[in-house]
């Protein structure tokens, strides 16, 4: 029996992001046990970027419950993540735990190719801002691999589904997470499939998913993009990933090679008049 893990990137019980995971869960016709966790349930404090992770026995050394979270998404089969649209963008919850992302490149492994899925929640239609960039993200940086996201629409709790074609997502998403990946109805890239992109000068587009350059034409079927690999990948393939790690533990030694130049530099900004918390 597969086990798969749900993630709820929102702090509303029984809300939206929650009931669209159990329907998905409910469509999906491999034998499996559904586990759920509430992201924002567990303490997550921020990343301090000090690359500890990496050297010291592969554990963060921040006391908190990112293992607990980081174990659970290790001993599943397959992941289904919704959050909802806070201002235009994914529930903070899910941003903090991503932050803390370094900590899944000891588990490359194990969590390579680990299907997935995700849905976001906004309140209005083509108000939902940057939200399903936010999942992507997500998925793509844990390491799983995206088999299909979308977007749909309620905002008060159960709302998504007084509209029937919801289900049908549902179900949709549900035959991707151990089937085909879901087609890409518009326009793409073709590196990773991300579907937002920024417009730079000279006529120069990024995909804003995987990061890399190209171009875009107009063509009769609408825009195309031509998206060129870049050298330095986060998640395209497997040995992009190890070369990342590799990159990131190799910046201890760069920082002790230039430690008294940095510390010249930044040691003329220490001054400042800072606010503090009661």
């Amino acid at each position: 029996m597969k086990k798969i893990l749900g993630i709820i990137g929102s702090p509303r019980k029984l809300g939206n992001s929650e009931i669209m995971i159990k329907e998905i869960s409910r469509h999906v016709e491999v034998p499996h046990e559904l586990k759920l966790l509430r992201v924002s349930d567990f303490n997550i404090l921020p990343c301090r970027g000090c690359y500890a992770c990496l050297f010291k026995a592969e554990r963060c050394v921040l006391k908190d419950d990112l293992y607990t979270i980081l174990d659970a998404m290790l001993e599943a089969d397959a992941l289904i993540v919704s959050a909802p649209a806070y201002f235009l963008g994914t529930n903070a919850s899910l941003k903090r735990l991503l932050d803390r992302g370094l900590a899944f490149y000891t588990h490359v492994e194990k969590l390579w190719g680990k299907p997935s899925v995700g849905a976001g929640i906004a309140g209005i239609q083509g108000k939902e801002g940057h939200t399903l960039l936010g999942i992507e993200n997500f998925l793509n940086l844990t390491l799983t691999e995206n088999k299909g996201t979308t977007m749909v629409y309620g905002a008060l709790p159960g709302e998504i589904f007084m509209n029937g074609q919801n289900k049908k997502t549902a179900s949709a998403l549900a035959s991707a997470l151990f089937g085909p990946p879901l087609e890409k109805k518009g326009p793409c890239c073709p590196l990773c499939g991300g579907e937002t992109f920024r417009f730079l000068p000279d006529g120069m587009v990024r995909c804003m998913l995987c990061s890399n350059t190209g171009t875009m034409v107009m063509k009769e079927s609408g825009p195309v993009f031509d998206i060129k690999r870049g050298d330095h990948e986060l998640f395209l393939n497997k040995e992009d990933v190890i070369r990342h790690k590799e990159w990131l533990v190799g910046m201890k030694s760069r920082f002790i090679e230039h430690k008294k130049e940095l510390k010249e530099i930044s040691t003329a900004y220490l001054e400042g008049n800072w606010i503090k918390p009661d």
